[in-house]
């Protein structure tokens, strides 16, 4: 992997606080960029920016924490104008948070299914939110919409492939299944990546030794080779296909529904409406 400097690029990493996420804000603080580190909570989010300092040698300067728990949309909303608000470039959103589903279902305040919500739709209003604001004021040129600005990088899954999404259920209220739940969503997140409006890749960085290897097996690579996978997708010497699927270094198809259009206008209707956002 290249470790060319990437100093002057800014990077928004969600789930930062552990895993692939922290391991990412490493790597790239290392190699120059500023990295917007973002956990569930104030305390989270700044104790893992505390510990890239104290055990990478990470700079202070080069580390902002930023904190919104995802299974509340208004957190995530105050989120992206905090960051709107002192970072007015921005040059890749890492897609990282993620959770397993729970074993019973459960409905988060804004009435979604709790997976959904924070692997999917959380990262939904986020990327749109900060599209809409830098569209409109032109402060980020040419945003997050075209070779070579902003790129979105989107955390997925390999069990994406196992998915459905059920559009008159999205909640899963009639049938509910923790891995079905958690497939929707990965699903979900690498159909996102080809909505035409914004330039993003989706991701799976393998099987790796993090809180969501029980989905998978016993047996995992360390999240920093994880890490590594996603570093190589924020390096703008790296060309990418703009909405295209990698399975760590390789790009491959994704499960078919991923690139279908309609399955993309649908996904975008039902998200715009589950999040009360006008995309």
């Amino acid at each position: 992997m290249s470790s060319a400097s990437l100093s002057g690029r800014t990077v928004l990493i969600t789930g930062a606080t552990s895993g692939i996420g922290w391991e990412t804000a490493r790597i790239l603080a290392e190699r120059g960029a500023l990295v917007l580190v973002h956990g569930r909570t104030d305390k989270g989010a700044r104790a893992a920016a505390d510990r890239l300092i104290a055990t990478a040698g990470i700079s202070e300067s080069q580390l902002c924490a930023y904190a919104a728990d995802f299974t509340h949309f208004d957190e995530v909303e105050a989120m992206a104008r905090q960051v709107v608000g002192t970072h007015p470039h921005l040059d890749v959103l890492v897609n990282n948070a993620g959770m397993a589903a729970p074993e019973r279902h459960t409905v988060t305040a804004d009435g979604n299914e709790i997976a959904f919500q924070v692997n999917f739709l959380a990262h939904y209003l986020l990327a749109y939110y900060l599209l809409a604001h830098y569209l409109l004021t032109h402060l980020l040129e040419p945003a997050l919409t075209s070779d070579p600005g902003g790129r979105v990088v989107n955390v997925s899954s390999s069990l994406h492939r196992t998915g459905s999404i059920q559009w008159s259920d999205p909640n899963r209220v009639r049938r509910y299944s923790r891995l079905a739940a958690y497939a929707q969503s990965q699903l979900a997140l690498t159909v996102f990546a080809a909505d035409p409006r914004v330039t993003a890749v989706s991701l799976h960085p393998g099987i790796c030794e993090t809180e969501l290897l029980s989905l998978y097996g016993h047996h995992g690579a360390s999240p920093a080779e994880g890490a590594a996978h996603v570093v190589r997708l924020c390096d703008p010497a790296v060309e990418i296909v703009n909405g295209a699927y990698y399975d760590r270094d390789e790009r491959v198809d994704p499960a078919p529904p991923a690139t279908e259009e309609r399955t993309v206008q649908r996904l975008n209707k039902l998200a715009t409406a589950l999040t009360s956002h006008e995309a």
